[in-house]
């Protein structure tokens, strides 16, 4: 099987002529079957998307990591090119996400910035707690356990409901896991649950026990070094023979993977493509 993942947002780009932009978006392809992950912040995806040649109406699926608004605010401009679209996500979708400072004061609004009612009349939303299996060889990491003790979910993301604030675990961050004839290709959203949960998880749903690659966000910003360190030990223990880092990685988090990984790393970032 060829996967192809070919990123369209992300926070530096990989050339004149690409547009950078805070926010994530990736179309993996396996076959026949293409699969838009996340939308970044704004227009960055799809004017990028023209850069690479890509007709972003043939995507077969598009599929939300999670609720952020740096990985959904592209939706809008996403869905005038696709028409309406099959899209998969977590029920928590809809929740009305917010981030404060490491207080908990000052909540600013940070979830999808689209109306649910104005997506749901645009495209057909497919909500779903467990793994979807988007091709064969392909499937969503449906909701993360957080099984390390090192992972944890930062406390400045919140939920606001009932005139109140929720912590957020972000039970929404969901992944891709490709099956490759040299292992897993786990390719991130943003990683909120934990990059080596997330592992963990695509081992459990496929079977497949060796990891070839890890791509995308890995939400190691903005960490202490205490947790990149142990981070970067359990991706060696996993057996992971190439990161591709991006989005809120942060650049020292990425200096000590690179120095780990040395010619095993690679930034992913906006106008790259990766075959396996």
């Amino acid at each position: 099987m060829t996967l192809t993942v070919r990123t369209l947002c992300e926070n530096t780009v990989n050339g004149i002529g690409f547009e950078a932009e805070w926010g994530w978006s990736a179309l993996v392809t396996v076959g026949e079957t293409q699969v838009l992950l996340d939308t970044g912040a704004r227009r960055a995806a799809v004017r990028n998307a023209d850069r690479l040649g890509l007709d972003l109406s043939s995507i077969d699926r598009i599929v939300l990591s999670h609720a952020h608004r740096d990985h959904t605010g592209g939706l809008d401009e996403v869905l005038f090119r696709t028409g309406p679209a099959d899209i998969v996500a977590h029920p928590a979708i809809w929740e009305r996400k917010c981030k404060t400072d490491m207080n908990g004061n000052n909540p600013v609004f940070n979830g999808v910035p689209f109306s649910r009612w104005e997506l749901e009349s645009r495209a057909r939303f497919s909500l779903h707690t467990e793994p979807v299996r988007l091709a064969e060889g392909l499937t969503t990491t449906g909701e993360i356990p957080m099984v390390t003790d090192f992972e944890v979910a930062e406390p400045a993301f919140h939920v606001m409901e009932d005139g109140g604030l929720r912590h957020d675990t972000l039970p929404d961050d969901l992944s891709l896991a490709a099956e490759t004839d040299k292992g897993l290709v786990v390719v991130l959203g943003c990683a909120h649950r934990g990059v080596i949960n997330t592992i963990l998880r695509a081992r459990e749903i496929t079977g497949e026990t060796r990891v070839h690659a890890v791509l995308g966000g890995t939400h190691l910003y903005p960490k202490n070094l205490g947790q990149v360190s142990r981070t970067i030990e359990a991706l060696k223990d996993l057996g992971v023979e190439r990161i591709g880092v991006s989005h809120c990685t942060g650049i020292a988090a990425s200096m000590e993977v690179a120095r780990a990984f040395e010619g095993r790393f690679f930034f992913n970032n906006a106008g790259n493509t990766v075959t396996f």
